[in-house]
C-alpha cells in the first residue's frame, strides 16, 4: 500500500501556522507524506515544520497590500499558483487537502476542488476569514478551533479546538492556587506584538488597588521594545516585583503559576488559557475587521471563565475594579478556573487527525 499524502495550506501567520504544524507532526508520526503549500511569504515562518514535511512555494498574492500596480497583479499570480497547484494534484492525486486560512491556502484549495480531491478547512477565529468563507461550502467539514463559529448556511461546521502546543498539554488541567495572602502572579501579554494599550492600563490600575492585594502582586507582562522602560518604572515606582520583556519565555509555566491572565483574545492564546485552567480578563484587539477576537473569548466569558473587556471601556478604574473582585474573592476565582478547563479542548490535534483520516477512508472507498 502506497504511502497516503496530505496536502496542508496554510498562510503566513502564526495564527494559521502553529495549528498546521501540529497537525503536520501527528500526520507524519502515523506515516502519512506531508507537504505544505504557501507563498513566500509564509514560507518566512517555516521554522518550526520538521524536516520531513516537503515545504512548496505556490504563487499567491492579496488585494490588501501593495500599490494600484501590485492589485492588478493579484488574479494574475493567483491564477498561476491554482494553474500550477491543479497540475500537481492531477499528477500526484493527495488523498486529503487541508486549509488552514489566510490567502497563500487559495492556490492549493482551489486546486483540490477543480481536482475533486477530498478537502476540509481549519477556522482558529470564531468568525471565518475571508479565505475560509469563499471555500466553505466546498469542502467536506469546516473544523472550528472556537465554538460556536457563524459558518455559511450549507457549509458542515465540526468542533475540534484549536491545537495547543505539548508543553501546554503537558500542564492540562495543573492545580490552581486561588488568590490570597501570598504571592499571586498575574500574567500579562498581548499577542506576538504586545499591546501598548495594556502597557498603558495595566501598571496605571494596579496603582488603584488597595495596597494589602497590590504589596502580594508577581508581575510577568509582555510589551513593546519602546514601551518595557516606561512599564518597569511604572512597577518600580509602586514597589512591586515585576518581570518585563518583550517576549514571555517559558509561557506554559508562567500560565501554570498564574491567579489571573490579563490579555488579548487571540485564538491560541485562549486555547492555551483554558487547557491550563486560568480564569482570565480578554481585551480584544479593537481593530480586528471581523472583530473575531470577541467571538474568540465568547465561549470562556458565556461559561463564567473570564471577563470581557473592551477597548473602550478598558480604563484603570474599571481594570482595578475587575481586578480587586477577582483577587479577593478565592472561591470566584476557583470557580473561573474550573470553568475554563470546562470550555477546553485538550485534544485538538487528535480530533483533526480524525477528520483527515476519515475524510481519506471516504475518498479511497
Amino acid at each position: 500500500m502506497s504511502q497516503p499524502h496530505l496536502i496542508i495550506a496554510a498562510g503566513g501567520t502564526g495564527g494559521h501556522m502553529f495549528p498546521a504544524q501540529a497537525l503536520s507532526e501527528a500526520m507524519l508520526r502515523k506515516g502519512w507524506r506531508v507537504t505544505l503549500s504557501t507563498d513566500p511569504r509564509g514560507a518566512r515562518y517555516v521554522g518550526g515544520f520538521s524536516h520531513a514535511v516537503e515545504i512548496r512555494q505556490v504563487s499567491s498574492a492579496t488585494f490588501t497590500r501593495g500599490g494600484a500596480l501590485a492589485k492588478l497583479a493579484v488574479p494574475f499570480r493567483i491564477f498561476g499558483g491554482v494553474l500550477t497547484a491543479t497540475f500537481r494534484m492531477l499528477r500526484e492525486k493527495p488523498d486529503v487537502v487541508v486549509g488552514f486560512g489566510g490567502y497563500p491556502t487559495i492556490p492549493a484549495m482551489a486546486a483540490a476542488t477543480i481536482t475533486r480531491r477530498p478537502r476540509m478547512l481549519h477556522e482558529q477565529n470564531g468568525v471565518l476569514g475571508r479565505v475560509n468563507r469563499i471555500f466553505a461550502k466546498r469542502v467536506a467539514y469546516v473544523a472550528c478551533g472556537t465554538w460556536p463559529t457563524e459558518v455559511p448556511e450549507g457549509a458542515v461546521a465540526k468542533h475540534t479546538g484549536n491545537p495547543v502546543r505539548a508543553a501546554i498539554v503537558e500542564r492540562a488541567g495543573a492545580p490552581y492556587m486561588p488568590p490570597g495572602d501570598w504571592p499571586m502572579s498575574l500574567l500579562v501579554f498581548g499577542g506576538s506584538q504586545g499591546a501598548r494599550i495594556l502597557s498603558d492600563v495595566v501598571p496605571a490600575a494596579i496603582a488603584l488597588l488597595p495596597d494589602h492585594l497590590r504589596e502580594h502582586l508577581r508581575i510577568s507582562q509582555q510589551a513593546r521594545e519602546e514601551d518595557v522602560d516606561r512599564v518597569v518604572a511604572a512597577y518600580d515606582a509602586l514597589g512591586l516585583r515585576a518581570e518585563v520583556e518583550t517576549f514571555l519565555h517559558d509561557m506554559p509555566t508562567r500560565l501554570a503559576e498564574a491567579q489571573l491572565v490579563i490579555c488579548r483574545s487571540g485564538a491560541s492564546s485562549v486555547a492555551d488559557i483554558c487547557v491550563v485552567g486560568r480564569p482570565a480578563i480578554y481585551v480584544p484587539l479593537a481593530i480586528a475587521v471581523r472583530d473575531e477576537q470577541s467571538a474568540n473569548a465568547r465561549g470562556p466569558v458565556d461559561a463564567g471563565a473570564a471577563a470581557l473587556m473592551p477597548e473602550r471601556l478598558l480604563t484603570p478604574e474599571v481594570l482595578a475594579e475587575t481586578l480587586t473582585a477577582i483577587l479577593t474573592q478565592p472561591d470566584a476565582a476557583t470557580k473561573m478556573a474550573i470553568a475554563a478547563l470546562s470550555v477546553s479542548v485538550p485534544d485538538a490535534t487528535e480530533r483533526l487527525v480524525a477528520l483527515v483520516e476519515g475524510l481519506a477512508q471516504k475518498g479511497s472507498s
